[in-house]
C-alpha cells in the first residue's frame, strides 16, 4: 500500500512577518499548489532524490537553471530532518512505534520554489503526515506547527516563524496570535480558523524565476529585534493591531478596508526590512492598477485584492511584463 500525503502552499493575508516576533497574523492556504509525499513499505530504507537533490544534468546550462529555480538545497535534507524530529517527538512523549518496518519515501512539489510560498515547510508537513499514517501515530493539531518549525530551526538552522506551519496544518484561513506569554508558557499560540460568509477577491502573483532562501531577509530583523531596537519593537505591535483590523474587515466583507490594511502591512515592512528592487517593482506595478498588494511571504510573490474582472485582467497584463504569473487562490475545498 502506498501512503500519500499533501500540504498546500500558503499566503499571508495580514500580519507577516510578525509571527516570529510575538505578533499576530492571518494566513490562507493556496490549494493551487501542493507538496506531495509518497511512502511505502520496502525491504530497505530509502529517500528518493527529487529536484534540487540531483547531481547529474544534461549540461552545465541545465545545472545552472536548476540552481536558479530550486536553489542549492533540495527536499532530501527536509525529509531527513523531518524523520529524525518525528522519532525524537515519539521518544520524548513515550509514544511507542508499533513496528520497525522499513519504507521508501519520495516527494514531488509544484509549489513555486524560493518565492515565499512555503514550499519547504510544505514538504515537511506532508512528510510528517505520511509518517503518522505509516506508524499510526496521532500528533495533536495545535502541537504540529511547533514540531514542523523545530525541523527547520533546530535541525537545519533555518530562521523561520510559526505562521506557515500553522496554516499548512490547519488549512483554510486562520487567525493566529503568537503572544509571548502563550508561546513561552505552553509552547503554542492561539489559532482560530475563520470562515467568512464570502471570500475576498484575492489574487496571487509570483515570479517563477525569482529565487532567494527565505530566511535571508529575516536575519538582520532578528538581530535588531533581539537587541530591542525600538523601531522594530513598535512595528511588531503595529502588526498586531493591523491583524485585528484585518480580521474585522474580512469577517464583515469590507474589501476596501481589508485592501487598506494589506497595503499598510507592506508599507510597514519597508520601515524595518530591506526590499529587493525587483520585489518592490511587483508591488508598485500591481498597485498602479488600483489593486492592493503586499508580500505573500518573504518576497518573490505578492497577494492583494482586486475590484472586478476588468481590474484582474489589468493586473495579469501589467504583471506579465515582469514575467509574473497571476492566479486566483483556491482556499477552501469546493
Amino acid at each position: 500500500m502506498i501512503i500519500t500525503a499533501h500540504a498546500f502552499a500558503r499566503a499571508g493575508i495580514v500580519g507577516n512577518p510578525s509571527d516570529g516576533y510575538f505578533g499576530k497574523t492571518i494566513s490562507c492556504v493556496v490549494r493551487n499548489f501542493k507538496a506531495t509525499v509518497h511512502l511505502w513499505e520496502s525491504p530497505h530504507f530509502e529517500i528518493v532524490a527529487g529536484h534540487g537533490d540531483l547531481g547529474r544534468f544534461d549540461s552545465v546550462k541545465a545545472f545552472l537553471r536548476d540552481v536558479t529555480l530550486h536553489g542549492y538545497y533540495g527536499g532530501m535534507r527536509l525529509i531527513k530532518a523531518a524523520i529524525k524530529r518525528f522519532t525524537d517527538y515519539c521518544w520524548k512523549n513515550d509514544i511507542e512505534l508499533r513496528h520497525e518496518r522499513n519504507f521508501t519515501i519520495s516527494f514531488d512539489t509544484d509549489i513555486p520554489r524560493l518565492v515565499g510560498l512555503s514550499g519547504s515547510s510544505g514538504i515537511i508537513v506532508a512528510t510528517l503526515r505520511a509518517l503518522m499514517k505509516f506508524y499510526a501515530v496521532q500528533i495533536p493539531q495545535h502541537l504540529m506547527p511547533a514540531l514542523v518549525l523545530s525541523v527547520e530551526k533546530d535541525e537545519l538552522g533555518i530562521s523561520a516563524g510559526l505562521q506557515d506551519r500553522v496554516i499548512q496544518t490547519y488549512e483554510g484561513i486562520v487567525y493566529m496570535d503568537f503572544d509571548r506569554k502563550l508561546l513561552e508558557g505552553r509552547g503554542y499560540g492561539e489559532y482560530v480558523p475563520l470562515k467568512p460568509e464570502k471570500m475576498p477577491p484575492l489574487y496571487l502573483a509570483y515570479d517563477p524565476e525569482r529565487a532567494e532562501v527565505s530566511d535571508i531577509p529575516h536575519r538582520n530583523l532578528r538581530a535588531l529585534f533581539n537587541q530591542g531596537d525600538p523601531v522594530v519593537l513598535a512595528a511588531m505591535q503595529k502588526y498586531r493591531a493591523l491583524t485585528d483590523r484585518g480580521r474585522d474587515a474580512l469577517m464583515a466583507g469590507d474589501w476596501d478596508a481589508l485592501g487598506v490594511v494589506m497595503n499598510e502591512n507592506f508599507d510597514l515592512r519597508t520601515q524595518i526590512m530591506p526590499i529587493a528592487p525587483e520585489n518592490l517593482r511587483m508591488i508598485e506595478v500591481a498597485r498602479s492598477t488600483g489593486a492592493s498588494a503586499k508580500f505573500a511571504g518573504s518576497g518573490g510573490a505578492i497577494l492583494g485584492l482586486f475590484k472586478d474582472g476588468r481590474q484582474y485582467q489589468q493586473l495579469v497584463d501589467a504583471l506579465a511584463a515582469l514575467r509574473c504569473h497571476v492566479v486566483r487562490p483556491i482556499v477552501f475545498e469546493t
